[in-house]
């Protein structure tokens, strides 16, 4: 499955200064195999840029130690080491990143998936790949027994599994790592902020002048990078995830890094980027990859159903087409 995620910041450090003794501070650094970035508006009761960021990257060390596929300590990577019917104790929040992942697996009849990690190894994608191709239906049919929610299971703060599966949260993590973040923020009386790990963001109030936090939505184009839209965001997450850019080309057909986990293939439709906007970075993320995999048809019926607000970006002939829903431009609509 996974994500890419190209959420662009506009404006990072357009105002450093406001009134009334407030200042738009601003740092960031590497996470996750990318890099993470924190704006916020500083008061006299608010804490200094540097002792933020400690927390904030201590924060993100932590997410890291325990869902991270490319490093073998973690503690996801020593669950997906283990054979069929083990178990393993298991931070909180792993736990609630898989009650995430079978909930988001059942609202998609098995589209999305968290066990997809071999799937993703085997076509070229994952942690442990070898090389970009496209497997052999054999091969194909004997991975894929491997694959699916049903087989995780949560026994008080155990983790276990009853095949040899292994989890991947790149689909989620870094969203949960935005909710995290922002809950630190606000913790500190920190109330106006533009929180991003990844590509995933969460913002909340305005700068200091007033002017509200604008993102602007990448076009899914593998050749350059161009704003597609740009939209003003206060109180909720914000996650793209596109089929673009991680994907390779074989006989003339082009593979995407996006699974469908019901078939264990890339998908292969006109839906090029879906852009989610939810009160939780955690549940944009997980659904922008949902919708991605279900396709432009069953996409839209989806968000429509479940009043998801969702932007999506389709290909057509040797451009684009974008197509928005109402709750989506009722939540990016500015306000005086």
């Amino acid at each position: 499955m996974g994500d890419l995620r190209q959420v662009v910041m506009m404006g990072m450090l357009a105002l450093l200064a406001g009134c009334g003794g407030e200042t738009l501070e601003h740092f960031e650094g590497p996470t996750m195999g990318s890099t993470y970035s924190v704006q916020y508006v500083r008061t006299a009761h608010t804490p200094a840029p540097k002792e933020l960021q400690r927390q904030v990257e201590s924060l993100l060390d932590e997410v890291d130690r325990q869902m991270s596929t490319y490093r073998g300590d973690s503690d996801i990577e020593r669950f997906n080491a283990l054979p069929a019917h083990s178990c393993q104790p298991m931070p909180e929040p792993i736990l609630h990143l898989v009650r995430t992942g079978e909930q988001l697996s059942l609202a998609s009849d098995g589209a999305f998936d968290l066990t997809v990690e071999p799937l993703l190894n085997l076509w070229g994608f994952g942690p442990q790949a070898r090389e970009l191709k496209v497997p052999d239906a054999a091969t194909l049919a004997q991975v894929r027994q491997r694959v699916g929610h049903q087989h995780l299971r949560i026994n008080g703060a155990q983790l276990c599994k009853d095949a040899a599966v292994e989890v991947d949260f790149n689909s989620i993590a870094a969203g949960y790592a935005v909710d995290r973040i922002a809950e630190l923020l606000v913790g500190q009386g920190i109330h106006h902020y533009l929180a991003e790990a990844t590509g995933e963001l969460k913002a909340a109030g305005r700068k200091p002048d007033g002017t509200p936090w604008r993102i602007a939505l990448e076009e899914p184009r593998d050749d350059q990078r161009v704003a597609e839209r740009i939209i003003a965001v206060d109180g909720f997450g914000v996650s793209t995830s596109g089929d673009y850019r991680n994907y390779f080309q074989q006989d003339g057909q082009r593979y995407s890094h996006t699974l469908d986990a019901r078939s264990g293939t890339p998908i292969r439709h006109r839906l090029a980027s879906v852009t989610v906007l939810h009160s939780s970075a955690l549940m944009a993320d997980g659904l922008s990859t949902l919708l991605l995999v279900l396709g432009p048809e069953q996409a839209w019926n989806y968000a429509e159903q479940q009043q998801i607000a969702a932007f999506f970006v389709l290909r057509e002939g040797e451009g684009f087409v974008t197509r928005s829903n109402k709750a989506f431009e009722q939540l990016t609509a500015l306000k005086p």
